[in-house]
């Protein structure tokens, strides 16, 4: 069983910046693809970004040159630094992970992740 526990999460005024961390607590298996997730109140989640096991990286057009996402000093943990940070970008904040050929961020709710953390709250105030 994999667990992921999330990291960094907190509250801004809109320019600001934060940096999430997740770590893995074993390895998925196989190709490993491991990304972030958030939901806004009254929202449907969104993908926010992936990285894959090719450090292939993967963003949604909202915060594609805000934010980036890397792979830490292990491979089992991920870190995305969020800046310039807008009041669109509040919500709670899920790290993901599977084993996974491909994947897309487009449109993606994250349906293909079989591993969650709990999330952690980014709140953004103007």
């Amino acid at each position: 069983q994999v667990q992921l526990l999330e990291s960094g999460g907190g509250s801004v005024q809109s320019g600001g910046s934060l940096r999430l961390s997740c770590a893995a607590s074993s390895h998925t298996g196989g190709s490993k693809y491991m990304g972030w997730f958030r939901q806004a109140a009254g929202k449907e989640r969104e993908g926010v970004a992936t990285i894959g096991a090719d450090k292939s990286t993967d963003y949604a057009d909202s915060v594609k040159g805000r934010f980036t996402i890397s792979q830490g000093s292990a491979e089992n943990i991920v870190h995305l630094q969020m800046n310039n940070l807008n009041s669109e970008d509040t919500g709670m904040y899920y790290c993901a992970a599977d084993c996974l050929q491909n994947f897309a961020i487009d449109g993606a709710v994250g349906a293909e992740f079989g591993y969650w953390g709990q999330g952690t709250q980014v709140t953004v105030s103007s």
